[in-house]
Parts: structure tokens; C-alpha cells; sequence
């Protein structure tokens, strides 16, 4: 047979350079069969198609066969691969550019927040995988994707597991700082990090225990250039500056990416004012030479409130 495969964010998010983990494993498995795979074009005819969706926004492309098989967070919270599939290996060979491996070590989270669909999709966190089925023999580098791995004791002991293997590694979702303690801390030293060291902050009661790991990263002399913080943009940007200012204020050497809170499932789409406060404000640095309100003066928008602002 021939297989086309659709990545539907790449195709519509033109900068997105990130694998596609479902669709490397469905390449695998039908080469294993013996069957052609390519991607996917409108002009070429192909017996199956796949079309592997992330985000909830990416749009559809009309051009895809009325049969295509779709599966991702963007088209289906419950789309899950077959179970022969899910276990291949993921066929890198689709990605020449990427050249780490990916994938989990848990799955879920012990977590229920409401802008958050790992709870409906994957459920309660879970072991899945040992790193030595994720890497790659031609590559020392390995991307994990867990969505809350410091909640799992098997997620803890394959970090603990890394340590000395030579691989380096990133968690790219961040972990729930909440769950740090100073073990951790010294764990995290021992991990040869690909560069950052990632944790996300989404609510101010968040802000004291950052307060705490800056002291035990200083401690053990972690560089805090290390620390990498998501932060959730929701509709109260008032809310949001004082985070962003507050883990400024800790150290200046600590990288913040905020990140406009989108959900399209549940109707959430940010307005033009998260936009511009994740886009330029916070991804432009803007923040380490004026706060937000001051920011807002300047540029002429609208006026800036100290509680929620509604949408454009």
C-alpha cells in the first residue's frame, strides 16, 4: 500500500520544526509491513491516509480525502493509536533535520487545572517508558514531553536512572515546581541538561516556592541562567505582570516565555491584548525595562485596568 502522511501543524504553522511523535510511529509500523510512506500530496494517490492534528487551532485542509484517518489533541481529545502502533519505534527519517529523540517516560497528571486537557485526554499520571526505549542510536540527545513527570516515582527514578549515562536531555512541558525539594534539586545537578531546565508558573501562589528553588539552585551552585519558566497568559494580565515581574525580580538571569492562553475546545481564544503581551511584551523583554501598565501608556492601547480586561 501507499501511505500518506499529513502533518497538519507543520503545514500550518510554517516556523514549527518540532516532530511529529504520533506520525514517526505510523510511518514505522506500515514500513515494517511493507509499505510505501511519503507525505501526504493532494496530487499524488495514496491508499491510507493519516493527518496527525496538536493544536486545536491549526486549520483544516480541505484537500485531505473524505477517509483520512485523523487523530491528535487538534482533532480528538480521545483519538488514540492502536496499541501495535503506538509501541513501534518512531521512524526518524521523516524529520532529517531532527536530531534528538523524543517521547515519554509517564503519561497523564495527578492535576485537574482548568485550562489544561491532559486530565480528559490521558488521565491520571502513569509510568510508560524507560529512557532506554526512547533514544536513538545516533544521537545523544533526548527531548521528554511529560507532562508531569516530579508526580511519578517511576518518572523520578528514570531521571535518576540518566545520570551518568552521557545522554543530555530537556523536559519540555516544564515541571510542577510545587513538587521540588531540595533531593530534586540535587538531581537536577546531575542531569546534563540540553540547556534549560524548565517549570511553569500559571498562578501567583506559585511565586514562593520559585522563591525557594532560586535559593537551592544558588546552594548548590546551579547557574540560574539554567531556569526556563512558561507563563500562562489568561484575560487578567494584571494577574500575569505580577508574576512576570515577580520572577524577574528574583534574579534577571532567569528566561520567561509566556504563553496566551488558547483553547478552542472550550471556546477560549485570546485577545489582541494577550497577544501583544506574550508576543512583544514578554518575548521582546520589554518587561525588564517597564511594567506592563507602563508599557500600555506608552503604546497607546487601551486603557489598562488592575483586574480582568475583556475581549477586543
Amino acid at each position: 500500500m501507499r501511505i500518506g502522511l499529513h502533518d497538519a501543524d507543520t503545514e500550518h504553522l510554517r516556523n514549527k520544526i518540532f516532530p511529529n511523535y504520533a506520525l514517526m510511529k505510523v510511518s514505522a509500523w506500515h514500513k515494517t509491513q511493507g509499505d510505501i510512506v511519503d507525505w501526504w500530496q493532494s496530487t499524488k494517490r495514496f491508499d491510507r491516509v493519516y493527518s496527525s492534528k496538536i493544536f486545536d487551532f491549526t486549520k483544516e485542509n480541505p484537500l485531505l480525502p473524505l477517509h483520512t484517518v485523523k487523530g491528535g489533541t487538534g482533532y480528538d481529545l480521545k483519538s488514540i493509536l492502536p496499541s501495535e502502533i503506538e509501541d513501534s519505534f518512531p521512524d526518524y527519517s521523516l524529520y532529517p533535520d531532527c536530531d534528538y529523540a523524543v517521547g515519554f517516560l509517564t503519561r497523564g497528571c495527578i492535576n485537574n487545572c482548568p485550562w489544561c486537557l491532559v486530565p480528559q485526554k490521558e488521565g491520571m499520571i502513569r509510568p510508560y517508558r524507560t529512557w532506554q526505549e526512547l533514544i536513538r542510536p545516533d544521537s545523544d540527545k533526548l527531548v521528554l514531553m511529560d507532562n508531569n513527570i516530579l508526580a511519578c516515582s517511576h518518572g523520578i527514578a528514570q531521571l535518576e536512572s540518566l545520570t551518568g549515562s552521557g545522554l543530555k536531555i530537556d523536559l519540555n512541558q516544564g515541571m510542577d515546581i510545587r513538587l521540588v525539594t531540595e533531593e530534586l534539586v540535587q538531581l537536577f545537578k546531575h542531569l546534563n541538561w540540553i540547556r534549560f531546565i524548565r517549570f511553569s508558573c500559571d498562578t501567583k501562589s506559585q511565586l514562593p516556592y520559585f522563591e525557594k528553588i532560586v535559593r537551592l539552585f544558588e546552594k548548590h551552585k546551579i547557574s540560574i541562567s539554567r531556569i526556563f519558566i512558561y507563563i500562562l497568559v489568561q484575560k487578567d494580565l494584571a494577574d500575569a505582570d505580577h508574576r512576570v515581574q515577580s520572577l524577574f525580580a528574583l534574579n534577571r538571569n532567569i528566561s520567561l516565555y509566556a504563553q496566551a492562553e488558547r483553547n478552542e475546545h472550550m471556546g477560549i481564544v485570546p485577545n489582541r491584548l494577550q497577544k501583544e503581551f506574550a508576543q512583544r511584551y514578554v518575548y521582546g523583554r520589554i518587561y525588564k525595562k517597564e511594567n506592563w501598565a507602563q508599557y500600555c501608556a506608552r503604546k497607546g492601547l487601551i486603557e489598562y485596568e488592575q483586574h480582568e480586561i475583556g475581549t477586543y
